[in-house]
C-alpha cells in the first residue's frame, strides 16, 4: 500500500471513528435521558429566549444538531411544541453544535491525550454497573474518548499533506473559487451528516498548511449550509408540521451563508487582520456564523415560520381532529364541574387516539407493510402530549377549592388517562416490535392462531369503545362493564394458550413461531388490562371492587 493510499485510509478511518463517537454520545444521552429531554423541551421551552438557550445547552450535551432537529421536528409534528419556539430551539442547537465543534477543532494536544482516560473510565463504568443510566454514562464517556482519539488521528493523518504539492494545487484550485469551495463544504457535510467531522477536517488542513483562511472561509460557509440538509432529508416522509422546522432552519442558515458568500473577499480581508492562528480563526468563524444567524432570525422566527408554511402548507385532505388537545380551557376553573367535563372529554379523545394506534398495528400485522409503524410512533408522541396536558390541567384545577367528590373525580380522570397512555406504550415498545420481528422473519400463523388473535383483538377494540362512556358519564355501571372486559379477555386467552400449547410442534422454527404467537397474545393482554383497569377507581369508590382475587386459605 502506497503512502498516499495509507494516508487516505487513515483519514477515512479517523472520520468514521469520530462519527461513531458522536453516535455513541448521542445514543447514550437519548437512551438514558431522552424522554426527560423531550419533556424539558416541550414543557419549559415555550418562548424564544428560553428555547434558544435550552437548545444550545441540550445540543452541547447531545453532540449533534441534526439529532436535536429530529427530536424537535417529532414534537412539532405531534403538536407538542409551537413552530416559533421550535425554530428558536434549532437556532440554539446550531450554536451549541458550533461551540462543540470549535472546542474540538481548537483542542490542544493535552485535550487529545485525555482520550485514553475517557475510554478507560467509560469501559470501567459500563462494565462495573448493571443499572441502566450508569451504563449509559459509561457509553457517553467512551464516545467522548473516541471523538478525542479521532481528532488526534485526523490531524496525524493529514500531516503528510503539508509536503504534497499535487494536493496543494488541487485544493487551492477548488478553494480559490468561492462557489466551488462552498459546494465542497456542502457536499462533504451532507455526506458525513456531521458539521463536527468536516470542521475538524478543515482545521487539520489549516493546521498543516494545506489550506489558508481565504480558501477555508467559503468551505466553512458551505459547511453551515450543508449542516441543515440532513434533518430536511430525514423528515421528508413526515407530515408538514414536522418538516417545516428543519426547512425553516435551513432557510435561515442558507440566507446568511449565501449573503456572506457574495461578500467573501471583503470578509477575508477583515478576518486576516485578527491576531489569531488559522485554526482558531476557522473555529471562531464557524461559531460566529451561527451566532449571527441566531441574532438575525431569532426575533423573526414567527415570520420565517409563516414563510415556510406557505411553502409547506397543511395537507387539505388531512383534517386531524386529534392532533392536539382542544378543550382544556383554564377559564372553566371557575366552575370545577365544567373543568372536569373538559378533562374527561380530552381523556375520551385519548381513547380514540389509542384506538387509531391499535388499528394501525393490526393493519401492519395483516398487510406486513412496516411503514405503518412510523404512524404508531407519531401517535404515541401525541398520546404522551395529551397525558401531560390533561395531568397539568387537572393539577392546576386541584390548586383551587374542590369538594371531596370533585377531588375524587379529578383523581379518577388522571388514572383513566395514565392507563390509556400505558396501553399506548405497550403498543409502541412491545407489540410493534413483535410485529416487526414477525414480518422480518417471515413467520406465518395458522388459521386457528389468526382466528384466536382476531377474537382477542375484537375484545380489546370493544374495551376501547367503552372508555368514552365510562369516562364522560362518571357512571359506575359503565365503569363496571369496562372492568369486566378484563375477565372476559382472560377466559378466552386461557383457552387460546392451552389449545396452542397442546398443538405446538417441535423444531427450532416452530418454537420461535410459538414463542412469537404467545408474546403477541401477552401484549394484547397487557393492552386490554390497562384499558379495562381504567374503570377500577370508579367501582372501587362505589365499594364494588374486591380487595383481592385470591381465595382465603
Amino acid at each position: 500500500m502506497t503512502s498516499g493510499t495509507l494516508m487516505i485510509v487513515e483519514l477515512l478511518g479517523g472520520i468514521a471513528l469520530l462519527l461513531w463517537g458522536v453516535r455513541m454520545v448521542r445514543t447514550a444521552v437519548m437512551r438514558g435521558w431522552g424522554e426527560r429531554l423531550k419533556g424539558f423541551i416541550e414543557q419549559r421551552l415555550s418562548n424564544s429566549l428560553p428555547a434558544f438557550g435550552g437548545g444550545m445547552v441540550v445540543t452541547a450535551v447531545l453532540g449533534s444538531a441534526t439529532a436535536m432537529a429530529l427530536i424537535v421536528a417529532g414534537l412539532a409534528g405531534s403538536g407538542a411544541i409551537g413552530a416559533a419556539a421550535g425554530l428558536a430551539v434549532l437556532l440554539g442547537a446550531d450554536v451549541g453544535s458550533a461551540l462543540v465543534s470549535g472546542l474540538f477543532a481548537s483542542g490542544s494536544t493535552a485535550a487529545a491525550s485525555l482520550a485514553p482516560l475517557f475510554l478507560f473510565a467509560g469501559y470501567v463504568t459500563f462494565s462495573a454497573s448493571t443499572e441502566f443510566r450508569p451504563r449509559n454514562i459509561g457509553r457517553l464517556l467512551m464516545g467522548l474518548g473516541l471523538m478525542l482519539l479521532a481528532l488526534k488521528g485526523i490531524v496525524g493523518a493529514t500531516a503528510p499533506l503539508r509536503d504534497a504539492a499535487l494536493f496543494h494545487e488541487v485544493l487551492t484550485a477548488l478553494t480559490r473559487e468561492p462557489v466551488l469551495g462552498f459546494l465542497l463544504g456542502v457536499v462533504l457535510t451532507w455526506a458525513c451528516h456531521s458539521t463536527l467531522a468536516v470542521v475538524l477536517l478543515v482545521a487539520s488542513f489549516l493546521l498543516n498548511g494545506s489550506l489558508d483562511v481565504e480558501g477555508a472561509l467559503p468551505v466553512i460557509l458551505g459547511i453551515n449550509f450543508g449542516g441543515g440538509l440532513p434533518a430536511v432529508t430525514a423528515t421528508l416522509d413526515q407530515p408538514p408540521e414536522a418538516r417545516r422546522l428543519p426547512l425553516a432552519n435551513l432557510v435561515c442558515r442558507g440566507t446568511v451563508a449565501l449573503a456572506l458568500l457574495a461578500a467573501v473577499h471583503p470578509l477575508v480581508g477583515l478576518v486576516e487582520r485578527l491576531p489569531l492562528d488559522p485554526v482558531h480563526v476557522a473555529a471562531g468563524l464557524h461559531a460566529a456564523f451561527n451566532l449571527c444567524v441566531a441574532a438575525i432570525f431569532l426575533p423573526l422566527s414567527g415570520q420565517v415560520v409563516a414563510l415556510v408554511s406557505r411553502i409547506l402548507p397543511d395537507a387539505p385532505v388531512l383534517n386531524d381532529t386529534l392532533a392536539a388537545p382542544r378543550y382544556l380551557d383554564t377559564a372553566a376553573f371557575a366552575s370545577p364541574a365544567a373543568a372536569l367535563s373538559n378533562a374527561a372529554t380530552e381523556t375520551a379523545r385519548m381513547s380514540e387516539l389509542l384506538e387509531r394506534m391499535f388499528t394501525t398495528a393490526l393493519d401492519v400485522l395483516a398487510t406486513q407493510r412496516l411503514e405503518g409503524l412510523k404512524e404508531i410512533e407519531a401517535n404515541d408522541l401525541r398520546l404522551g402530549h395529551y397525558l401531560r396536558s390533561v395531568h397539568g390541567y387537572l393539577g392546576r384545577l386541584a390548586q383551587t377549592r374542590l369538594g371531596p367528590e370533585e377531588g375524587r373525580r379529578t383523581l379518577d380522570i388522571m388514572l383513566y388517562a395514565s392507563h390509556l397512555e400505558h396501553a399506548g406504550d405497550v403498543i409502541k415498545f412491545s407489540l410493534a416490535d413483535r410485529i416487526r420481528t414477525k414480518v422480518k422473519l417471515n413467520v406465518g400463523f395458522t388459521p386457528d392462531q389468526q382466528t384466536a388473535l382476531s377474537d382477542l383483538c375484537a375484545i380489546t377494540t370493544e374495551s376501547l369503545r367503552l372508555v368514552p362512556a365510562a369516562v364522560a358519564s362518571n357512571d359506575v355501571g359503565a365503569a363496571a362493564r369496562l372492568a369486566t372486559q378484563k375477565d372476559r379477555f382472560r377466559r378466552i386467552e386461557d383457552k387460546v394458550v392451552s389449545e396452542h400449547l397442546g398443538s405446538a410442534a417441535a423444531g427450532p422454527m416452530s418454537l420461535r413461531k410459538s414463542a412469537l404467537f404467545i408474546d403477541i397474545v401477552r401484549d394484547l393482554h397487557r393492552i386490554n388490562s390497562h384499558i379495562a383497569s381504567s374503570g377500577y377507581p370508579s367501582i372501587q369508590a362505589a365499594g364494588l371492587l374486591y380487595e383481592s382475587r385470591i381465595r382465603k386459605l
